[in-house]
């Protein structure tokens, strides 16, 4: 299976990319084949809701999102990585997830697996409310089949995720696939 991790993390050594790592060591040897697109990195522009791209493209702005689509369009499975910021996913991974309006129908027409991936300091369940919901809603209207989430409560720096059952589980979803 092609796996494309999506991360939205702007701290490439931080906490959800610790998870996100333990998920593609999984993968990769479970025979999975794993890219990593690095949302905090790339030349993205927000959607300015022009409706330009009609949600079937192209999309007016001509940046990284256009070699994101390709790879996306190849990739069996998507992972969605992102830090808790605010009770939702960070800036940089919302972004990716507002451009794929400019493919909308297609996407849902493709029906990827997915995977959620999270890391945040609290360790109260009532946190993460709104990013998992936020994540089941994006699954059902863009029809993706969810294959399972990895929510790490109490990873508020590497420390702590290192010390957390957090990183076995992202491995064992990885793995397990």
């Amino acid at each position: 299976m092609r796996i494309l991790v999506i991360g939205g993390s702007p701290h490439e050594h931080g906490s959800s990319n610790m998870l996100a790592g333990e998920f593609i060591r999984g993968a990769e040897e479970a025979g999975h084949e794993v890219e990593v697109f690095d949302a905090a990195k790339a030349d993205l522009h927000p959607c300015i809701g022009c409706d330009v791209c009609g949600t079937a493209g192209p999309c007016t702005f001509d940046d990284d999102m256009t070699q994101l689509k390709d790879r996306i369009r190849q990739a069996d499975l998507l992972a969605f990585v992102t830090p808790l910021y605010y009770f939702s996913v960070s800036t940089q991974l919302k972004c990716v997830i507002d451009r794929f309006y400019s493919f909308n129908g297609e996407l849902t027409m493709m029906r990827k697996k997915t995977v959620f991936i999270v890391a945040g300091w609290d360790s109260t369940d009532a946190s993460y409310a709104c990013i998992r919901s936020y994540y089941q809603q994006l699954c059902r209207y863009l029809d993706f089949q969810d294959q399972g989430m990895v929510i790490g409560r109490g990873c508020g720096t590497t420390s702590m995720t290192a010390r957390s059952k957090h990183l076995a589980a992202a491995y064992d979803l990885g793995k397990g696939l």
